[in-house]
């Protein structure tokens, strides 16, 4: 009985085929071309001429904040020059209790920071009372990663007594409520308890996270949230919040 031909493969050619040789040697130039090309900008480096800057997948953790663009930045220059310059005062009578925070129900029966919690966290798991009972939070002010909710606060980016110097003084109850719970903005931070501390009440002319790289989205964010709820910003502010933008 004869035996049946098999078929050719798709993709491969039979005997005395050639084609399979040019695919080989354009793989071959390409692969020369792309190493010279390395060779080239490894070379120009090392004379200075040109920077290359290798990502680390480690550096920024999923879930933390990405690097303000370069139209962020814009932006927020374009705000700046929005915002009414002035010498800042404290009117008496500031209270937290004047800013009503951490509103019960604002999503289900999540209070606002509760919100953020689950907004700025990873693999986050609540009990029944929109508690998270596991998860994982990154702080972009520092840096830190943790695992539990009450290394977390919720840092109001532009501080309430900030705000209340700013203008917020001469606001209702209600708009302070508002702004104390603003989920529209950028004004509320999941990050570590030590940094909100240390940075307290202070504008970026008197503190900027311990965390460089973040340094642009801050002062983006602050500029943002100032210039939504129209407050003010003092001289030295300014001048701490240009020079960021400079560098960005």
């Amino acid at each position: 009985m004869a035996k049946k031909p098999s078929a050719n493969r798709p993709g491969r050619t039979g005997k005395g085929g050639k084609s399979g040789k040019p695919a080989s040697r354009l793989a071959a130039i390409a692969g020369t071309v792309i190493g010279l090309l390395v060779i080239a900008a490894f070379a120009l480096q090392q004379l200075g001429v040109i920077e290359l800057e290798v990502g680390d997948p480690a550096a920024a953790p999923q879930g933390s904040p990405g690097s303000a663009s370069s139209s962020d930045v814009e932006q927020a220059r374009q705000q700046l020059e929005e915002l009414t310059i002035e010498e800042e005062h404290d009117p008496p009578g500031y209270d937290r209790a004047l800013f009503p925070h951490w509103d019960r129900g604002v999503e289900g029966n999540c209070t606002t920071r509760q919100v953020v919690l689950l907004r700025d966290g990873e693999d986050v798991e609540t009990d029944d009372n929109c508690q998270p009972v596991s998860g994982s939070w990154y702080s972009a002010f520092d840096g830190e990663t943790f695992t539990d909710a009450q290394d977390i606060d919720i840092d109001h980016m532009v501080a309430l007594k900030e705000g209340w110097r700013s203008g917020a003084h001469a606001w209702s109850t209600e708009e302070r409520q508002r702004f104390a719970n603003d989920l529209d903005s950028s004004q509320l931070w999941a990050v570590s308890a030590s940094s909100n501390r240390s940075k307290g009440d202070a504008d970026p002319a008197n503190w900027l996270p311990p965390l460089e790289s973040s340094h642009c989205d801050y002062v983006v964010s602050w500029i943002e949230v100032k210039h939504v709820w129209n407050l003010s910003a003092d001289p030295e502010e300014e001048a701490a919040l240009r020079e960021v933008l400079d560098g960005c």
